[in-house]
């Protein structure tokens, strides 16, 4: 079988995790990159070993120049949904970092373009593989702790002061501040784990004098009953992220990749959990080979995009 070949839409930051798990696969060639920096693109190059690759500073070039079989997009948010819509209208497979699109309507419709073309187009939500989240939502789906009654999602984040002066804070190409683009990860863990359908939020949003939101506190009414509270804090000193999940039988409890059960008079259990085995580009490659289904469809990074467009509509508050 010939290789699957993949062209790379943005070679900063992220692009590097997608490089590495790529280049583990031996069903896998990355043919061509594509960015607006000279300096990224050959920086990726080197990393990964890719001195004969072609290089591209428009993506629409590269889709038209090189064969390939799928595409990986790693580039500014509000960008996603065209250069995706272009990548399946060529007929291939297409892997999206998060958020999918920066709007419903747009999510939409890019859902509609993957199901006409037949191809897979999964979106990067890499929580969807680590043994921690899927332990967190086999156990709630299992009713280890029971009916759901609240939920607190927080994440700490020095994320102003890492993004000032980068396109993450300039609203035209981020669509949103911390919210839009850490938060992602958060709440795709809040709507994921717990299956729940958020009806009512009531958010305060800050922008702590940068030009898209920083912080976000917003409580949350959810249809099956259940209340929550998502703190998303772009202006702290380092990482930090806690769930906290209670339930009429208990209660799961992570903070920082570790996990504590607590039941009512009882001990605290620390579960035992497997290796991680997959993740998202091996997961987007097995798909494409048919070896399972998708695992972040579509379908699903469309209810992340409606619940952060839903904080964003409730708070008045217009990224772009």
């Amino acid at each position: 079988m010939s290789k699957i070949r993949i062209g790379m839409i943005g070679t900063g930051g992220i692009s590097h995790l997608h490089g590495r798990q790529l280049s583990e696969l031996a069903e896998v060639e990355i043919a061509a990159l594509c960015d607006t920096s000279a300096a990224n693109r050959e920086k990726f190059a080197a990393k990964f070993g890719l001195a004969e690759v072609q290089h591209f500073t428009e993506y629409r070039e590269m889709l038209n120049q090189v064969e390939l079989d799928a595409v990986v997009i790693c580039s500014p948010h509000t960008l996603h949904f065209q250069q995706a819509t272009d990548v399946l209208n060529k007929g291939q497979h297409v892997l999206i970092e998060k958020p999918m699109t920066c709007s419903s309507g747009e999510a939409e419709q890019l859902i509609a373009t993957a199901e006409k073309a037949g191809k897979v187009m999964q979106v990067s939500y890499q929580r969807h593989f680590q043994p921690e989240f899927l332990f967190i939502r086999d156990a709630i789906a299992n009713g280890e702790i029971g009916r759901l009654t609240s939920i607190t999602a927080s994440l700490y984040q020095e994320w102003k002061q890492g993004t000032t002066g980068l396109w993450r804070q300039v609203p035209e190409l981020s669509g949103g501040g911390m919210l839009m683009d850490s938060g992602s990860h958060i709440i795709d863990v809040l709507l994921w784990t717990t299956g729940l359908t958020p009806v009512e939020v009531k958010p305060n949003l800050h922008l702590q004098g940068a030009p898209v939101e920083i912080d976000s506190f917003t409580s949350i009414r959810f249809a099956e009953g259940a209340v929550a509270g998502l703190n998303i804090v772009g202006y702290a000193p380092c990482w930090h992220e806690t769930y906290v999940f209670c339930g009429e039988d208990g209660g799961i409890f992570y903070d920082n990749g570790n996990i504590t059960i607590r039941r009512l008079g009882q001990k605290p259990v620390v579960p035992e959990l497997p290796k991680q085995r997959t993740n998202q580009d091996k997961s987007f490659i097995d798909a494409i080979l048919g070896r399972h289904e998708v695992k972040v469809p579509g379908s699903f990074a469309l209810k992340v995009v409606k619940f952060t467009e839903m904080i964003y509509q409730s708070s008045g508050y217009k990224p772009i």
